[in-house]
């Protein structure tokens, strides 16, 4: 059974653990604005001398990430606890693919992830040795077709994913992310390397966790719940965020199940 914290808040179990892994966009943040009271909790929990890892399937290196959240307002003790997909993606790019050409598929924004092998990118797929998919290309952020017809003749290289979210809400704005194309790749075929929650090395990578209580805080089933029910962490769900209309119309335990997720907790927004 999930356990509401609403009235109690998140100081009622902080003590139950280490460290928490807490999701930064839908819970600390909306991609335009900073989340007061998620940030009253980030402060509420170094008081009490525990560690917390901001973990975001950003297809960006932690320095990026770290410049956005400085432009929404966020101290700099706060970003130094930042860690990204895109920093995870780019640490095996480094150690196993650094001399490969490479197609990229996302965004000009995401250009700073491999800007130490720039010289790699190339402009023709069928010349690559591998795809690297950060997200979708901006004249084509709603139309999966053009990523089918783009995929057909090459879906025996791989893929590398830097961030596996379908979806993000924006704001008010819905939009989809890496995932999306990902799971198109991979339902036509081809083999794809996802760095990211739910996977196990982007939560590994970032701190040394053995043997720790861990809660993990995120709004997204499919990731945040996931990755923690795979670790075998304990799991807070963020309801407001990006499954808000599906748990207010079925509530926590029937939209948790459809995703074959388990969440200990639930709390409209993060509060101490």
């Amino acid at each position: 059974m999930t356990k509401n914290l609403d009235k109690a808040g998140l100081s009622s179990i902080a003590d139950n653990y280490q460290l928490f892994y807490i999701d930064l966009w839908g819970v600390v943040h909306n991609g335009v604005s900073l989340h007061n009271e998620a940030i009253q909790t980030l402060k509420e929990i170094t008081k009490r001398n525990k560690e917390y890892i901001l973990l975001t399937n950003a297809p960006r290196p932690n320095s990026a990430v770290k410049s956005f959240l400085e432009k929404l307002g966020m101290e700099k003790e706060i970003r130094e606890h930042v860690f990204t997909s895109g920093e995870a993606s780019l640490n095996y790019l480094k150690k196993n693919l650094f001399d490969n050409f490479f197609f990229h598929v996302g965004p000009p924004r995401d250009f700073s992830l491999f800007k130490d092998f720039e010289k790699m990118k190339s402009d023709n797929i069928e010349e690559s040795k591998y795809i690297l998919c950060t997200g979708l290309f901006d004249n084509y952020s709603k139309d999966l077709q053009y990523y089918k017809n783009l995929f057909e003749k090459n879906l025996e290289k791989k893929m590398i994913c830097t961030n596996p979210d379908l979806i993000v809400d924006k704001g008010n704005q819905r939009e989809l992310c890496a995932g999306s194309v990902a799971m198109i790749f991979e339902k036509m075929g081809g083999e794809v390397i996802y760095f990211g929650k739910p996977y196990p090395e982007v939560y590994n990578q970032s701190i040394e966790n053995k043997n720790k209580k861990i809660l993990s805080i995120g709004d997204n089933l499919n990731t945040d719940i996931k990755g923690a029910n795979l670790l075998n962490f304990d799991s807070l769900i963020i309801s407001n965020g990006i499954h808000k209309n599906e748990i207010k119309k079925k509530g926590i335990q029937e939209t948790a199940k459809s995703y074959e997720a388990i969440c200990n907790y639930i709390q409209s927004e993060l509060k101490w």
